[in-house]
């Protein structure tokens, strides 16, 4: 049993309710509805044509965020990498070891910190990007002709309030 304290014109009123009544009250949203899963449906028809582009190189779409960071930010530490490309520390260390054996990136030593490594983005690894820019970009645009610009933009925003690095 539960008891439900109900404001209506301006007059508390109080409702007793049985375990059956009380959960259709607090009924999960419908999986329609339901934000977590609308997010995994719209990350898979976000990546299926970047997966598509990505079939040919020989790189995964884990590694494209990468090089996609390192392109677009230049050589970082492996940490500061990790974060902005979403990824888990001991995955990127898999991955960047990767990219590294296919000649994509370069992997240093700080001096100071030996612990700590710089990752940078080499010729053979931008020509990636760039080979598949103008790919990239008509998915973009793809994207916002079925959003709209505006849409689009504000999706965007909407989903940078819900990450937890920001």
């Amino acid at each position: 049993m539960l008891i439900v304290a109900k404001l209506n014109n301006g007059t508390l009123r109080c409702q007793l309710l049985t375990r059956s009544e009380n959960s259709m009250t607090t009924r999960l949203p419908s999986t329609d509805r339901s934000l977590p899963i609308a997010l995994i449906r719209a990350r898979e028809g976000v990546m299926a044509p970047i997966r598509e582009m990505l079939t040919q190189t020989g790189i995964t779409e884990q590694q494209w965020r990468v090089l996609r960071v390192l392109e677009e930010h230049g050589q970082m530490d492996a940490k500061t990498l990790a974060e902005r490309a979403s990824l888990l520390f001991p995955s990127l260390t898999r991955i960047a070891a990767t990219l590294r054996e296919k000649g994509l990136v370069t992997q240093t030593r700080d001096d100071k910190d030996r612990r700590r490594q710089f990752i940078a983005i080499t010729a053979q690894g931008q020509k990636i990007i760039d080979d598949r820019r103008p790919h990239s970009l008509e998915i973009v645009a793809g994207f916002k002709e079925t959003l709209g610009e505006e849409n689009y933009e504000n999706l965007l925003d909407l989903l940078s309030m819900l990450d937890p690095g920001k």
